[in-house]
């Protein structure tokens, strides 16, 4: 007994709070703790691995679980939508693992809860909730496989949150939209996009939207994208019965 003490390494009172916490989330048991601590460590906290010298953060993991997770919402909808054809079924599972829905599915789960970092949390960008989402399915399937993944996403995303006659009316980019409706209309439009730091510790960006030379609506976000984004979803309300009858 004693030597099988000491062959399996006792966890620490934080890792047995973490694996309790875990379990719990992910409805099944753990088999190797260190993906998942891999899953949540921000890359400002600098760790290395000893052996390769590489710095240790979820961003890889976010890589791997990006391609499961869209794998496996494609397996989804071509055996739920048999008369869908390859544009259709691209434009859901593109609706479906926005990076708008995503950080919808971190916060719904509280993941940040166990991200380690050497930042103040008001300083994460929203996207954070999504890329750790995407991680965490990159260590369930290095730990328990393909089979595990699919049934955490399809507890925790299709059967939650995979609506097809809904999704086909949900805009998931209203930059896209207007930029498509300016096309068909022959309109001249304009993103001016300006840094506007103001009295905010993290950098924003303010957009005007421009339409036939006046502006029609503004946006500000810590992303150019973002700020773009807001500017055309008020553009998109303020124009939405020409938009949706051309």
């Amino acid at each position: 007994m004693n030597f099988i003490r000491k062959i399996i390494k006792p966890r620490s009172k934080k890792e047995e709070i973490f694996y309790i916490e875990l379990k719990r989330l992910l409805g099944f048991t753990p088999k190797k703790l260190q993906y998942y601590q891999k899953a949540f460590i921000h890359r400002s906290i600098k760790e290395i691995d000893k052996e390769t010298g590489l710095t240790i953060n979820y961003e890889r993991l976010e890589f791997l679980g990006d391609a499961m997770l869209s794998a496996i919402i494609a397996a989804h909808l071509f055996q739920e939508v048999p008369t869908g054809d390859e544009g259709y079924l691209t434009q859901m599972r593109s609706k479906i693992v926005s990076r708008e829905h995503l950080n919808e599915l971190g916060r719904d789960l509280g993941l940040l809860h166990f991200v380690r970092s050497n930042i103040s949390r008001s300083k994460f960008g929203d996207n954070i909730h999504g890329n750790v989402f995407e991680a965490l399915v990159g260590a369930i399937y290095l730990d328990k496989g393909y089979n595990y993944c699919e049934k955490f996403i399809y507890k925790r995303v299709i059967a939650p949150y995979v609506d097809v006659p809904k999704l086909e009316g949900k805009i998931t980019s209203y930059k896209s939209l207007f930029i498509e409706w300016c096309q068909k209309q022959k309109t001249t439009f304009l993103y001016d996009v300006y840094e506007d730091t103001g009295n905010d510790s993290i950098k924003h960006f303010s957009v005007k939207l421009i339409l036939n030379g006046k502006v029609i609506a503004k946006g500000r976000a810590t992303s150019k994208k973002k700020a773009e984004e807001i500017a055309s979803k008020r553009a998109y309300f303020a124009f939405q019965n020409e938009i949706s009858n051309p």
